[in-house]
């Protein structure tokens, strides 16, 4: 500890950043690396403290969820040095406020990655009132130097109050769903720590799959949610995880509709855990109300009741004047000392002794009739409270509070002539002819920080007026989303991946996986942003589009060494050396084997049942996802289709007119009967993958296999794998009895290829290659040429990520990767009609046509009378980005972290 003559005033402290040796061994921060306990923690906090110094001084911290970060904060917190949080992954808002605020230390990570204190002077710049302890921006104003001051009581009190309502418990675990510059992210922090209970420290997104295994590994037993944060929940399948320690949900941070809160309410009801409702604002610290999660099912519409200690009355507004309803005014401990736009503000004491929330509310009637207003009692003896407007037009959006007018206003500096309207998930603007969508879509988003997914520009030819000449804003707030925009120029990616995945309103924020893409229209996809970004990271396809331009922007090693040709987009660097992924390598390979050694121009042999691996590769790649468990069905469902509907187009025109098939084939289940007498069934490919693609959609769409998947993702198909060995051996002596398909005796193939997808661990990557290496040998009798092919494919996929290769080399094997099926559909009615030529020319023959009815085929599916058929029959994704939102400011860059597992 620092000597008693060092420490500041005891008063000028927040009490419980000094208690936490109290706490001994207790962990109070768990990482998927580490543990700190209590009283290593104290340590840190009191070293970092001393560094501080004995006099106070501004301390800015990148906020972040590390233990760097947090050590940093509770030091300040705990000497009495007032701390300027801000976005640790906003370097506009650091620089904003530095110049702002010219604080004497800033806290950040350094440029060698580590964490720095730099201090910029040995004493203080500024007059520091004694009470002030935490200066925050108000919500959505992450840059302005508009902030709220708080007082360590404020701090104090306001935990207090939480962890009294929550009842939280020293062996509570809370993981940080929500950054800590974010007032409701570090309530989470602060009342936790002040029970000596522990912190689960990550920055992965709840629909990332590494959160819950962080989550379940860590034994956590709550997070916090804002609205957004429970769409995400709705397509990450929250509702089928298997959780045995979470206690309670909190949601805060905008209003979450009635009948959410009443559905996860039952949930948690039924799954044993708590649901609370809360609401709150920044000048109040964090939090004002909240709804006792026996009266949630009630009142679902409720904020509930004031939290301990504070007390709610309505002030009568002109504007409303419907009975019973005011301005809510919020009265307690925790009401901020008032705004600084300055730094002479931070010498300034308390200038509010009431928080005017800008709500109108009124009082719910409780279930006693009883009128009292204050937080101190038992939450079913008080009477809840519901807002039912606001005083003016701000809105609170994904979190974040933002005023249309302003966006307006700002729009009208930079000569746009907009209308402005919020609602709980997205911000429309209706702009004047003229205005370009997507230069007014960043105007917006830069100055109000919300991602650009909730912008939505509409273009009219005129503004929506009353018939009193004002502005309507009830149209422009049902305009909804708007269409993808034109790209101001090939910077853009959106068009492409709107074009190419068929969705019409991608937004920056949007992954190819999460917009359903699959294996098919992976490779079209990987050439055409090759072409216009250069080398693409291995995982482009679970990155934001935003996040992989940015990525694509950075020089990697091997570009630091080889020559660069601009690309269509400007300022991106495009080597010339590049890398082709494996498993496009491999499909590309396999089609050009199987044509060739069927004309035959040579004998290799393997390919059909390698690109069979590669399937089970693909489908727990690009279906498997994150998303709930109909969406990941209907995602496999969509994928049968792809294969099924113009291989059962080009049979059934085989089947017309030439006498090569039966009537079977067209159904695509020739294979799976009785072979005729001197007959082929030619497309047992075809129909052996349409067979374990639709039982894999069967398995999936079991809610306890579902779960199974998502808890153990590499146990459960190599569990498929030992099943799928039965008849791979004919354990049962089948055989001997009646006909085996294909379709029947390769399944462990399919799942050895879905288990490698799954494989992250050195030791699961060795046991999926030690099962292959001992199960392949054998399956095709006396070809060891043909089985060897099949084992060093497979060997490849699981541990060689990508190969070495040249743009031209990438372009034609992406070509005849993406077109392999239709390769092998139509190679059977091309080369015995040119064979006489040459059997190279009808190898290439039969490769240009299969590459022809691909392109084909993709016309046709985009075409309107398809797309709206395909609506129909399978219903439309439900905005499949799941693994791609943001919560507040939470970037979906990190998002592939590697949990603890």
């Amino acid at each position: 500890m620092l000597p008693p003559d060092l420490l500041p005033d005891v008063r000028a402290a927040v009490p419980f950043a000094r208690r936490l040796a109290a706490f001994g061994e207790r962990p109070a921060l768990l990482t998927a690396d580490t543990e700190i306990t209590y009283r290593d923690l104290a340590r840190r906090v009191d070293e970092t403290a001393e560094r501080l110094g004995p006099r106070r001084r501004l301390v800015l911290l990148a906020g972040a969820n590390t233990p760097d970060a947090l050590v940093t904060h509770l030091a300040a917190l705990s000497a009495g040095h007032p701390v300027l949080l801000v976005p640790g992954d906003h370097p506009e808002a650091l620089r904003a406020l530095t110049t702002a605020y010219d604080p004497d230390v800033v806290a950040a990570p350094g440029a060698d990655g580590g964490w720095a204190l730099e201090e910029r002077r040995p004493g203080t710049a500024h007059e520091l009132h004694p009470d002030l302890a935490l200066l925050l921006s108000t919500s959505g104003s992450t840059g302005s130097p508009k902030l709220v001051r708080l007082s360590h009581e404020n701090v104090q009190s306001n935990a207090e109050a939480i962890a009294r309502y929550l009842d939280i418990r020293p062996d509570d675990r809370a993981a940080t769903t929500l950054p800590p510059h974010y007032c409701y992210g570090l309530s989470v922090v602060h009342s936790h720590l002040l029970r000596g209970a522990g912190l689960v420290l990550t920055d992965l997104s709840v629909a990332d799959r590494c959160f819950w295994d962080l989550f379940r590994a860590a034994r956590a037993t709550t997070f916090a949610g804002v609205p957004y944060t429970f769409d995400l929940l709705d397509r990450t399948g929250f509702a089928d995880l298997d959780l045995p320690h979470l206690r309670y949900v909190t949601q805060a941070g905008g209003r979450l509709a009635p009948e959410r809160v009443a559905r996860y309410a039952e949930l948690g009801r039924r799954r044993g855990w708590d649901l609370y409702v809360m609401y709150g604002q920044t000048e109040a610290t964090a939090r004002m109300a909240y709804l006792p999660p026996d009266r949630v099912l009630e009142h679902p519409h409720a904020i509930g009741v004031p939290v301990p200690g504070g007390a709610f009355r309505l002030r009568p507004h002109p504007d409303w004047d419907e009975p019973g309803t005011g301005e809510l005014v919020y009265q307690g401990p925790n009401v901020m000392l008032g705004y600084a736009e300055t730094p002479a503000d931070l010498a300034l004491g308390r200038t509010v002794d009431e928080l005017r929330t800008g709500d109108i509310g009124r009082v719910v009637t409780g279930a006693d009739g009883g009128t009292g207003i204050r937080g101190d009692g038992p939450g079913r003896e008080q009477p809840l409270y519901e807002i039912v407007g606001r005083v003016s037009r701000f809105a609170k959006i994904l979190g974040l509070r933002v005023d249309p007018q302003q966006v307006e206003a700002t729009l009208a500096e930079h000569g746009v002539t907009a209308l402005a309207a919020g609602a709980d998930d997205a911000l429309t603007v209706a702009v004047a002819p003229g205005a370009d969508p997507a230069a007014v879509r960043r105007l917006v988003t830069a100055g109000c920080g919300l991602p650009s997914r909730a912008v939505h520009v509409h273009p009219l030819p005129e503004l929506p007026r009353l018939a009193n000449g004002k502005p309507d804003y009830r149209t422009v707030r049902a305009l909804g989303p708007a269409p993808v925009e034109a790209a101001e120029d090939a910077s853009d990616l959106r068009l492409l991946y709107a074009r190419i995945l068929d969705h019409p309103d991608v937004t920056e924020d949007d992954s190819f996986v999460g917009l359903g893409g699959d294996s098919l229209s992976y490779v079209e996809m990987s050439l055409r942003l090759e072409e216009t970004l250069g080398g693409l990271p291995a995982d482009w396809h679970t990155l934001p589009i935003r996040d992989l331009r940015a990525r694509a922007a950075q020089p990697g090693p091997a570009e630091t060494s080889t020559p660069e040709r601009p690309g269509r987009f400007p300022g991106l660097r495009r080597p010339v050396a590049r890398r082709i992924e494996t498993s496009v390598a491999l499909r590309a390979f396999a089609i050009v084997a199987i044509v060739g050694s069927h004309i035959p121009v040579f004998h290799i042999k393997g390919g059909a049942h390698l690109l069979l691996a590669v399937a089970g590769f693909n489908l727990a790649r690009f279906h498997l996802t994150s998303a709930v468990r109909k969406e990941r069905v209907l995602r496999v469902l969509r994928g049968v289709a792809r294969v099924a509907v113009p291989s059962a187009v080009w049979i059934a025109l085989a089947w017309l007119f030439t006498e090569d098939y039966r009537l079977a084939a067209v159904f695509l289940v020739e294979s799976l009967l009785p072979p005729r007498e001197g007959h082929l069934a030619a497309f047992w490919f075809i129909d052996t993958l349409v067979v374990l693609l639709l039982a894999s959609a069967a398995l999936l769409a079991l809610p306890a296999v579902d779960r199974l998947e998502r808890r153990f993702p590499f146990g459960l198909p190599m569990a498929l794998v030992a099943v799928g060995l039965v008849t791979r051996y004919d354990l049962p002596g089948l055989r001997d009895h009646t006909y085996l398909p294909a379709a029947a005796v390769v399944p462990w193939l399919f799942a050895l290829g879905w288990s490698a997808a799954r494989a992250t661990r050195v030791w699961q990557r060795l046991l999926v290659t030690a099962v292959a290496l001992a199960t392949v040998p054998g399956f095709f009798g006396d070809e060891p040429a043909r089985e060897a092919l099949i084992l060093a494919g497979f060997a490849l996929l699981v541990w060689v990520p990508s190969l070495p290769s040249v743009p031209l080399v990438n372009r034609v094997a992406g070509v005849l990767a993406g077109s392999s099926m239709y390769i092998y559909l139509t190679h059977w009615q091309v080369f015995p009609r040119v064979d006489h030529i040459s059997g190279w020319f009808a190898l290439a023959a039969s490769l240009a046509a299969g590459v022809a009815y691909s392109r084909l085929a993709a016309r046709v599916g985009r075409s309107g009378p398809v797309r709206r058929l395909r609506a129909s029959l399978l219903p439309a994704r439900a905005d499949a980005r799941a693994g791609t939102g943001e919560e507040p400011g939470r970037s979906t860059a990190r998002q592939t972290g590697q949990g603890m597992r």
